[in-house]
Parts: C-alpha cells; structure tokens; sequence
C-alpha cells in the first residue's frame, strides 16, 4: 500500500495527490474531479500521508500498515464513525492497533486517520500488497 503521492491539505476537505512541488507550495488534484490546483505554503500546511506514523508502546506503526489492518478487518470489525464518542474511537482503535500509545495518540488523531482511511477506501485507493503484485 503506497501512500507517498497523498496528502492532506490544512483548510481543504479530503485527500489529494501530488502532482508537482515547486518551492513556494504544492500542486494537487483533487481525487475525485481530477482538478489541478496550486497550494501555497504561505496559505497551507501539507502532510503526507507516506510520513505519517501512529505512535505505539515500543516505537511507531507507519500509517500504509495501519490502513492494511483496517483494510484486513474491515468485514469484521468495520470503522465508527468518526464523530462517535471518545471511548468508542478509543474501543474501535484498541482492536486495530493493540499497542497504541495513549498518551500520545488523541481522539482527534483517530478521527483523522478513520476519515482518511474512508476517504481512500470508497475510491479504490487502498490496496494490500497482495494485490499490487
């Protein structure tokens, strides 16, 4: 699962992919119109969602591995919503990834990586490995 052409954009709804970087921002399209905009760092923040790890009790657990295991127990165990209460993200988050840190991984740290993984999930983005090869 290749995350690395991905990213969220402070102060724009949903995920994007990286067309071209220059050195004052980003260009993005939008995944779902194929719209191509310029994105200043002057106005935004960028994370990329290749970079991003979820903190655990020994070290970290890059994103792409926790999305694979959300993806494997999505028939049994499918995601809350990402507005439910704290101790059912907590709940929902404690089956996903055992070792999670909770003192460092917050509610709204969950609420992010649910809407991304829906986010990626309804448009066919998520694959495993399995499937790439």
């Amino acid at each position: 699962m290749n995350l690395e052409p991905y990213v969220a954009v402070s102060g724009m709804p949903g995920i994007y992919k990286i067309v071209n970087s220059r050195s004052n921002g980003l260009v993005v399209e939008d995944l779902d119109s194929a719209k191509v905009k310029f994105c200043p760092t002057r106005k935004h923040q960028f994370t990329p969602l290749g970079t991003v790890a979820i903190y655990t009790l020994e070290d970290t657990e890059p994103l792409n591995e926790v999305f694979k295991t959300m993806l494997e127990k999505l028939d049994s165990i499918p995601p809350v919503a990402p507005n439910s209460k704290n101790h059912e993200l907590f709940e929902y988050f404690e089956q996903i990834l055992p070792n999670w840190n909770e003192d460092q991984v917050y509610a709204s740290d969950i609420k992010k990586i649910i809407k991304w993984f829906n986010f990626l999930n309804t448009r066919g983005l998520l694959t495993t490995s399995d499937e790439e090869e």
